[in-house]
């Protein structure tokens, strides 16, 4: 038989000998194939020892198995908690005595522990402790039955595990990252941008990335980030060849794995002149197939010298697949949308006319939604005895169709306002053949007619944002223009009547016309728009090209954005050597009920500007009464100007202008009479008043002197 190993419980007994034991299926000394081992013997060939505690006397009986666990030699250990100080230093004999001590209050069976041993030559093992408790009929603790173990190798394999667990994470996050940031890219330009920017290469784990993409049978780098200077210029551009790497990877279909920057140049000898402009360490070239094309390569370098696991490699195959999916999209959208800003730009005005008098400058915005190209227009269209017309329109919807549709509408009014129709009859026209083209569109649309010669604007609106007027004292004004339904919808319902309003635009003065696209974005109030565009005109340049820049640029929705924009100005050159006076001029039509109300509101305005104060209340009164005159004896409308003359003090000089050389005549009306008192009030209210002859009528005016000197605003 074969001899049978020493009992541990013997005093020649070395348990080092046993420190690492063979495999039980392996030759163990003194155990043959077939005879079974003791319980103590399985516990040793573990690095495990059993431990009897008595709580009440505190003695503590080891078997050679845990005196081999806490490298305790016979004589080392009396039994006594003390003994173990030796090998148990204090911290960790306050995490078993609190492992302990947590068990017995919750009243537990068992308790278990990991601490650390301090072996005789200095090292630390973790090992393992746990205890069955015995407790006595009244559920009083004493005794513990138990076993300690070496549980060193159980956490490296742990320890290992949560590595190998946070490795596939970080692999997630940075996937996840990349696609999170890639999918926000809509052109090849962004895709650029994201894979260049702040934390870029960090995505891919690399320290620095080149991108390209074969145009054309050649390479062509697009973006490089991370590289100690610019990539050289016979590099940027070069053939489908395998004498540089990016290339070689997009040819072969094949990616390129090398553990340091000398394996690089080995390889790749034409990189030799530029060896200092790459990083030292490892670096990885992936081709980017998309729908089994190779469109480009992206290589990744890093710092330090590495040989890429098969993990990293998928990695890195993965993030590639990525990119060009997002490189193939962004692509197809830089078609479409070269396409769709072709088509635009067809069907806009090719040049703009020259204007006598003033200069007018426009702007469009595509929209930014691929191919959904938008239906905003503009137009400035030469009209007889040198009048332009100014149209600014958009037809509903972000689509071929509707460009299509705006295409035919832009072509149809161009045609009723070159043949010299006023602005209402413009846009009556210009409906009925929206609605005959049975598109199921709208269309709104703001269209001015401007005699530069004297400033008189006569507006029609359908359905749009009126216009701004800017002075040349930088007050801005948005005049109360009546409108009436979008084009197509006021035919359909029968309602086909867009009423003229008449403004002037003074000389050094500025109009804009635009869509809603440079006021309005989602979630944000119309109003808000509004308010951002008077503030950036009133502090815009004075160039108008400079101006229009500046809106388009500045006030035009986000990058995204669904909406496009079209925007027009025209100013009107001051007289040279003449001072600009400020001054707000404007027209009532005979028969309109409500252009009283709309010249006071106006007059409010420019009165609140020039900080008028009280004298604003006459001022509105008196002109509602000499307008109201014009009105009721004559058969003409009034043309209502007021202006801020200079002088100590400074005067609001009002005039309305009508087309009867009749004369006023101031009576003295009776008590129970209902009119006659017009002329009474404004004698009463203004400083002076009086008549004068005008062409083929006459002006009533009067002026009201400012005490205080007002100060227009922005001067």
């Amino acid at each position: 038989m074969a001899q049978r190993p020493p009992d541990p419980s013997t005093e020649g007994y070395d348990p080092r000998a046993d420190r690492n034991p063979p495999r039980v299926e392996e030759d163990v000394p003194g155990v043959s194939d077939h005879e079974p081992i003791a319980l103590r013997e399985r516990l040793a060939l573990n690095r495990m020892g059993t431990f009897d505690w008595d709580l009440d006397t505190g003695f503590m009986d080891l078997d050679a198995g845990a005196m081999e666990v806490f490298d305790l030699r016979p004589g080392e250990y009396d039994g006594g908690p003390m003994s173990l100080i030796s090998r148990v230093p204090p911290e960790e004999g306050t995490r078993l005595d609190a492992a302990l001590s947590q068990a017995l209050q919750d009243g537990n069976a068992s308790y278990g522990a990991y601490f650390r041993v301090q072996c005789r030559d200095g090292t630390r093992r973790w090992t393992h402790s746990q205890g069955r408790i015995l407790r006595n009929r009244d559920g009083v603790a004493y005794r513990v039955i138990g076993i300690v173990r070496e549980a060193t190798s159980e956490l490296a394999d742990s320890a290992l595990l949560r590595s190998l667990q946070q490795e596939r994470q970080r692999q997630t996050v940075m996937v996840q990252q990349t696609t999170a940031a890639l999918a926000r890219a809509l052109s090849v330009a962004d895709v650029t941008r994201v894979l260049t920017g702040p934390g870029g290469a960090r995505r891919f784990g690399a320290d620095g990335l080149v991108l390209g993409l074969v145009r054309n049978g050649r390479f062509e780098v697009i973006a490089a980030a991370g590289m100690a200077g610019e990539v050289p210029d016979d590099m940027m551009n070069s053939r489908l060849d395998d004498t540089l790497p990016l290339s070689d990877a997009a040819r072969s279909r094949r990616p390129g794995f090398l553990g340091t920057r000398g394996e690089l140049i080995a390889r790749y000898p034409r990189l030799r002149p530029y060896v200092d402009l790459m990083p030292t360490g490892s670096s990885a070239f992936l081709p980017l197939v998309a729908q089994d094309t190779v469109i480009g390569a992206l290589g990744l370098f890093n710092h330090e010298p590495a040989v890429q696991s098969p993990e990293a490699r998928n990695l890195a195959l993965a993030l590639a697949g990525v990119v060009a999916q997002s490189v193939q999209r962004a692509t197809l959208f830089d078609q479409e949308r070269e396409f769709a800003t072709g088509l635009q730009a067809a069907m806009l005005p090719r040049r703009l006319p020259p204007i006598a008098g003033g200069e007018v400058t426009v702007r469009y915005h595509p929209a930014s939604v691929g191919r959904d190209v938008g239906g905003d227009w503009y137009d400035v269209i030469a009209l007889p005895q040198e009048r332009i017309g100014l149209v600014v329109g958009d037809v509903q919807g972000h689509d071929t169709h509707a460009a299509a549709v705006m295409g035919q509408l832009r072509i149809a009014l161009r045609a009723y306002a070159s043949e010299g129709h006023t602005p209402e009859t413009v846009l009556v026209r210009a409906s009925r053949f929206l609605a005959e083209l049975e598109t199921e569109r709208f269309a709104t649309c703001t269209y001015v007619q401007a005699d530069l010669e004297s400033g008189a604007l006569h507006i029609a609106r359908a359905g749009h944002l009126g216009p701004l007027i800017c002075n040349s004292s930088r007050h801005i004004d948005w005049p109360e223009i009546r409108g009436g339904l979008p084009l197509g919808l006021a035919t359909g319902f029968g309602q086909d009547h867009f009423p003229e309003t008449q403004v002037f635009l003074e000389p050094g003065s500025t109009l804009l016309l635009c869509t809603d696209g440079l006021v309005e974005q989602p979630g944000r109030d119309i109003s808000d728009g509004i308010d951002a565009l008077s503030a950036a005109v009133r502090a815009g340049p004075g160039e108008l090209d400079a101006l229009a820049d500046q809106l388009s640029a500045h006030l035009w929705a986000e990058p995204g954005s669904d909406d496009d924009m079209a925007l027009l100005l025209l100013h009107r050159h001051a007289v040279p050597g003449e001072a600009a006076t400020p001054r707000l001029r404007l027209h009532v039509h005979q028969a309109d009920p409500a252009g009283t109300a709309e010249v006071r509101s106006a007059l409010r305005r420019t009165l609140d500007q020039w900080r008028a104060g009280e004298l604003t209340h006459n001022v509105e009164v008196a002109a509602s009464e000499l307008i109201a005159n014009a009105l009721t004896h004559t058969e003409s409308g009034a043309r209502v100007s007021v202006e801020l003359l200079p002088g100590t003090p400074p005067c609001i000089r009002l005039e309305v202008e009508d087309r009867s050389s009749q004369w006023p005549r101031r009576r003295r009306p009776g008590e129970t009479a209902t009119s006659g008192r017009g002329l009474l009030l404004v004698e009463a209210l203004a400083d002076r008043w009086g008549a004068e002859p005008r062409g083929s009528g006459k002006a009533l005016w009067c002026e009201f002197a400012v005490p205080d000197g007002p100060v227009p605003a922005g001067d």
